[in-house]
């Protein structure tokens, strides 16, 4: 079986590492235009890396969290593509780890949910809008383990996760009739930027996060990746409102 995308423009976020980065690649080498959009300046170098392959890339520097950056963001895409068939909303912070629920600071609550959960809301709203114009489209949404089981002493991170599932299953009933499928993944401990920083950060609670996979090993980008382009693909044409869980692990207690 083959994934196929020629003639197809997909937008992701989060491009510039890590997963994101790893979908860029794998939609541009299946043939997809691919609009690479991330906080982090060095999208545009990854772009250009795409770019000097012989795919169709751009890097666009956009602050999920900000309404206005997406909104041009998408416009931008469209102005340079022509169109938006796919969307992989993949950017995602990781929350301070509290063993104490109290202890959570509200900005780093607000902080996590205006990027992880308002973030996504703020890119499906304006994809959807050029997806309906054609009426065809695909989206996919990054969601967690942390959005399926909890996790204890990273609540913001847990709700936030928690509610892409819910946005992704009630946008996906909306937009089913209209062309568009709407899914999410969630996936385990990847080898990911954002990964490597909880680590440092909090090494011993990565240690036991790490520890609770069946597996006994982190995931690949390129692993969780793959399921983007299944689930964008016409493979999953009868797919909406969907859940693929990748690397399932038993919830850590807090303190071993």
């Amino acid at each position: 079986m083959e994934i196929r995308f020629e003639n197809k423009v997909a937008f992701i976020t989060g491009a510039a590492g890590g997963i994101g980065y790893a979908a860029a690649r794998m939609f541009a080498e299946a043939g997809a235009s691919v609009v690479m959009a991330d906080l982090d300046s060095r999208v545009t170098d990854r772009a250009k890396e795409l770019e000097a392959e012989g795919h169709n890339a751009i890097g666009i520097r956009c602050d999920v969290s900000d309404e206005v950056q997406v909104k041009a963001a998408v416009e931008k895409a469209v102005a340079v593509f022509g169109k938006l068939d796919i969307a992989y909303n993949n950017v995602g912070i990781h929350a301070a780890v509290r063993e104490d629920l109290a202890e959570t600071e509200g900005w780093d609550f607000d902080r996590v949910i205006s990027v992880n959960l308002r973030g996504v809301w703020n890119c499906m709203k304006y994809e959807l809008v050029e997806m309906k114009k054609h009426g065809k489209g695909a989206i996919v949404n990054c969601s967690s383990q942390g959005g399926l089981v909890g996790i204890p002493c990273i609540g913001a991170y847990n709700a936030s996760k928690h509610g892409v599932l819910g946005l992704t299953k009630s946008a996906a009933l909306e937009y089913a009739r209209q062309g568009i499928r709407i899914n999410a993944i969630c996936p385990g401990t990847c080898e990911t930027p954002m990964v490597r920083q909880a680590i440092e950060q909090s090494p011993d609670h990565m240690a036991r996060v790490i520890d609770a996979i069946p597996l006994g090993r982190v995931g690949k980008a390129e692993e969780i990746a793959s399921m983007v382009l299944l689930l964008c693909s016409d493979y999953a044409g009868f797919a909406i409102g969907q859940t693929w869980a990748c690397l399932l692990y038993t919830s850590p207690s807090p303190r071993d």
